[in-house]
């Protein structure tokens, strides 16, 4: 695995960028009152944050390599980390293939710099690998391909013409592609807290950063399913681990 290998440049831009980025205006909701987590704090000098995701990665790698040999065959578990560090990006993180189908996680510079704590990096590394290792990517392309076909000869049937089909086709798979991602985004969140608490940090605490963000509700056809959901999907697998 790698980390793009935080080369000077990558480095220099988490330092500069850390210091200097301000994040949204927030709108969480407030969490029940049955949740509590640790005081999350301000975010951290830029030095700091560099340190914090440097000492995560190299901490996570073999848990989240040894995790997906342990529960997959047949797929690359040789995770190359990178850092995102194009200008203007939020902050983010997200899981991806190259050409050869070793998996990508990248995170931007924003988003190493707002995390409070290495808990926080290392909850979300465990859920990007995650998507990996449950097959998301290809489980959600089948899903895209499934619609997409229904779309088009349900509008085949009912005596479309070819452009009409093609934008059938279009929106089928876009519903499709979307019907189960916030099943994915919760099962990422189940397995990743496994993966973090393996590693030896808080999962909890980690996931903290979910009361910093709007919360996506529960929209139809959302990506993301509520912050509560996803809270109480972490209690209770670190209920289940301890």
């Amino acid at each position: 695995m790698g980390l793009n290998r935080f080369s000077p440049l990558a480095f220099m831009a988490v330092l500069a960028l850390a210091g200097c980025y301000d994040a949204p205006p927030e709108q969480a909701r407030p969490l029940p009152e049955d949740i509590r987590f640790d005081p999350a704090g301000p975010r951290p000098a830029p030095e700091v944050a560099a340190r914090n995701f440097m000492s995560v990665v190299a901490r996570m790698e073999p848990i989240v390599e040894d995790e997906c040999r342990a529960r997959t065959r047949g797929i690359v578990c040789d995770f190359n980390i990178v850092v995102d560090d194009r200008a203007g990006q939020p902050p983010n993180a997200y899981q991806t293939l190259d050409r050869t189908g070793r998996p990508i996680i990248a995170f931007t510079v924003p988003l190493i710099a707002e995390a409070r704590n290495q808990d926080e990096l290392a909850f979300i590394l465990g859920h990007e690998a995650a998507h990996h290792i449950e097959k998301h990517i290809p489980r959600q392309s089948q899903q895209a391909m499934a619609g997409a076909l229904l779309g088009g000869v349900l509008a085949a049937a009912s005596g479309a013409d070819a452009s009409a089909i093609r934008s059938a086709q279009d929106v089928g798979a876009t519903i499709g592609a979307r019907r189960y991602s916030k099943d994915f985004e919760l099962e990422a969140d189940e397995l990743g807290t496994v993966i973090a608490y393996r590693a030896g940090y808080d999962p909890l605490r980690g996931a903290a950063f979910f009361d910093r963000i709007p919360d996506p509700g529960n929209r139809f056809l959302g990506t993301h399913p509520p912050n509560a959901d996803r809270i109480a999907t972490v209690r209770r697998t670190l209920a289940s681990l301890r």
